[in-house]
């Protein structure tokens, strides 16, 4: 932890590495093969996958349940299929969601043959087990993230967001040179913040790409002196990891 015990930072040379040829991945929390007890998720954020796919390979179908997971691609496009005879194509400034609830198995590839994709894998321990499964996808222009918190997944649906089974608020923003913004939480609120790439500084701290950074309880982020950035900040529910009784 830094001096204030409330901040904690997660560099990114200190992920987790899974290096597979198609697939070059760094794990924020454990993951697969890579477990490290004290980094078991935080509050209900469970696995930040940082990944990487080769052209015309993927992930091919599996199963899921009882479980919000959502996409977040940052350069090239994701090609999604599911049981539920969903097909769709994920590109940068798109949130794909999946609630696994009582099953659902589906595949992600690179959808081009000819260049990688670079993509963030997020799940999140849902409030109630058994939902129906439900996929989501929408879009949100840079014009809505520059220099602001633009909320992307949110409880009910706000501001044209994705809903997600949980107590927990995903923003993105993209901020670069004066652009800053302040995000109010409340005092009883935990928080993760993600750099996808650039740098930032959060609360005072410097974040570069891959980075990440725990708060409790308090009260606001801060986003200032940006290089290029763009960030996910997760409103999160005050415990200390995902809870799955």
């Amino acid at each position: 932890m830094t001096a204030n015990q409330n901040i904690e930072i997660r560099r990114a040379d200190e992920r987790g590495v899974a290096e597979h040829g198609w697939l070059s991945s760094r794990h924020t929390f454990s993951f697969a093969n890579y477990y490290d007890p004290t980094q078991l998720g935080f509050s209900d954020l469970l696995v930040i996958n940082d990944d990487r796919v080769a052209p015309g390979r993927g992930f091919g179908m599996h199963p899921h349940r009882d479980m919000e997971i959502f996409s977040y691609v940052l350069e090239g496009a994701l090609e999604h299929k599911d049981t539920m005879g969903t097909g769709s194509v994920i590109r940068p400034g798109d949130v794909q969601m999946i609630s696994a609830g009582t099953g659902i198995a589906h595949s992600e590839y690179n959808h081009s043959s000819s260049e990688g994709v670079h993509f963030l894998q997020i799940w999140l321990l849902p409030d109630t087990k058994g939902v129906q499964p439900e996929y989501q996808q929408t879009h949100f222009p840079a014009t809505e993230k520059r220099g602001r918190l633009r909320p992307v997944i949110t409880p009910k649906g706000d501001e044209g967001s994705i809903r997600v089974h949980q107590d927990v608020r995903v923003y993105a923003g993209l901020f670069d040179g004066d652009e800053a913004a302040r995000l109010s939480l409340g005092s009883d609120r935990y928080a993760y913040v993600h750099v996808a790439r650039g740098s930032i500084e959060v609360n005072g701290v410097r974040l570069n790409e891959g980075d990440g950074l725990k708060l409790r309880g308090v009260g606001d982020l801060r986003f200032a002196a940006a290089v290029d950035a763009e960030v996910l900040a997760f409103d999160l529910r005050p415990h200390e990891t995902p809870d799955f009784a």
